[in-house]
């Protein structure tokens, strides 16, 4: 069969026998490389305290946007807290959780912590069984822990409005799943041909073309991803996220996934954006350690200072990063105080030069961290 007798990658007589251009992807993974470098030496030089808070911060973006990727908002002082407990991290006082958080931040730990142990079967029916705990994805009822069988139709992604929706992609026939899982899982377990970060890649774009599930495919991908880059640096601990990546650049990951899974088996421009993206994910985390040097410091020099428990924790929501401007009526919203106790709060920390006055105008008067 010649080019331009299928639509799709996975219908190519020589799928999956990917292959790409590792001279034109040399200059993006020696960058992504020295960046990851950069990124991990600079973490050897702070405390296991800190390093464990930048984690835990990374992680905590991951399984949000992950989530948010799919149109699924999960509450991130929910995830945090299941992710802090589970990792042994003190953060003070813990937000309830329910189980669906659970479940995501399961799947997400076993991926990346447990990222040494081969992937399963198994294990990947484990990670669905946590996406979707209920067996139900919002109103639909889906077979959980098992393949897809497509009693529906074939599975197909589409967008647009219903009697006018447009076909992205459609995946393999169910009765293919279970040779073609087999296939794949052997390869990640077993594959070294690939540069580490190369795999974690490919990996990717080759489950999500499976799209084994009946939901969730996206979700696990990324999972295999991270598990893949979690063995490529040699650490179990996460200080970069690329969901977080693909969730600020979500159009463009579409749209090359899109052109990928309908082109050849060369996958070269794929790789290139992977690689980019992967990057700016790095860069990204560098920002995050800052801030979570900021904190320490920030802690160094007002721990002593006597707060009471809503002041302490509406600051750490501040230095965590908080979006939009603070005023009195937020605070009281976020501390589940009134108004005047609100106010009362943030008039003394004024005082001491912990916060101070935002220069912005506006009808509410807002605050921001004072100085140093």
């Amino acid at each position: 069969m010649k080019r331009g007798e299928w639509l799709y990658i996975w219908q190519s007589p020589d799928w999956p026998q990917f292959h790409y251009d590792l001279a034109a992807l040399a200059r993006p993974l020696a960058d992504v490389t020295r960046a990851q470098g950069m990124l991990l030496g600079r973490l050897a030089d702070v405390g296991m305290a800190l390093r464990d808070e930048a984690s835990l911060t990374a992680l905590t973006e991951d399984v949000v946007k992950s989530s948010e990727i799919e149109g699924e908002r999960l509450n991130a002082d929910s995830v945090r807290s299941s992710l802090a407990r589970r990792l042994g991290v003190d953060i003070g006082a813990l937000a309830p959780v329910d189980r669906q958080v659970e479940g995501v931040v399961e799947m997400v730990l076993d991926a990346t912590g447990r990222c040494d142990e081969p992937l399963s079967r198994e294990r990947l029916f484990g990670w669905h069984a946590a996406l979707f705990p209920t067996g139900y994805s919002g109103m639909s009822q889906i077979r959980t822990a098992a393949w897809r069988d497509d009693a529906k139709g074939a599975m197909q992604v589409v967008s647009g409005p219903f009697g006018r929706q447009r076909v992205h992609f459609e995946a393999p026939p169910a009765d293919r799943l279970e040779p073609e899982v087999a296939r794949f899982i052997d390869w990640a377990n077993t594959d070294q041909t690939d540069a580490p970060v190369l795999k974690a890649g490919l990996a990717h774009l080759w489950f999500v073309t499976l799209h084994p599930f009946d939901d969730g495919n996206g979700r696990i991908a990324r999972a295999i991803g991270d598990l893949l880059l979690s063995r490529a640096d040699g650490s179990p601990q996460r200080f970069y996220s690329l969901s977080a990546q693909i969730q600020r650049e979500r159009k463009d990951y579409y749209d090359i996934l899109e052109r990928t899974q309908k082109g050849s088996l060369d996958i070269t421009e794929w790789l290139a954006w992977f690689l980019d993206a992967l990057q700016r994910a790095v860069q990204n985390a560098q920002h995050t350690l800052d801030a979570v040097l900021a904190k320490a410091r920030f802690w160094q020099r007002w721990g002593a200072t006597p707060m009471n428990e809503r002041q302490t924790k509406l600051l750490n929501r501040l230095l965590d990063g908080f979006d939009g401007k603070l005023t009195s009526s937020k605070w009281a919203a976020m501390a589940k105080c009134s108004a005047d106790t609100a106010l009362r709060d943030i008039n003394e920390l004024v005082a001491l030069g912990v916060l101070r006055k935002s220069g912005a105008g506006g009808r509410s008067t807002a605050y921001e961290m004072g100085e140093g």
